[in-house]
């Protein structure tokens, strides 16, 4: 007697594709160019929770800087998310002053943070 299995639902990951793409500015096109992939097997993907077959989802994940371990392993801290993963490979781009804008804009950021929970623990 066979044991039914279950099928992993893909719609979660599709999202994340398709939300990558985007962050790129890639079009479905775009994709189906750097990939080779049909542009309506791409739409099935990201919106349908098609399965890829294994070669397809490497190729997918590894282009596009997205980590899976969230989506496998839910209840394990991830080591690196999709957004850390897609800035690192945006920092490995930039030459040394584009790299202190950011760090300054980070800083700005974090100075910002700081203060807004300052304010808060101050009214509290």
């Amino acid at each position: 007697m066979q044991n039914k299995t279950e099928l992993y639902d893909f719609r979660a990951l599709g999202k994340a594709i398709k939300d990558a793409r985007r962050s790129r500015g890639w079009t479905r096109d775009r994709l189906s160019n750097e990939t080779g992939l049909a542009p309506r097997y791409i739409v099935s993907i990201e919106n349908e929770g098609q399965h890829p077959s294994l070669q397809v989802f490497y190729e997918l994940v590894t282009l596009l800087n997205i980590s899976v371990d969230q989506f496998f392993f839910p209840e394990q801290k991830t080591e690196k998310s999709t957004e850390r993963r897609q800035l690192e490979a945006l920092l490995e781009d930039m030459n040394s002053q584009d790299l202190k804008i950011l760090t300054a804009t980070a800083r700005g950021i974090w100075d910002a943070k700081e203060c807004e929970e300052k304010e808060e623990r101050e009214e509290s």
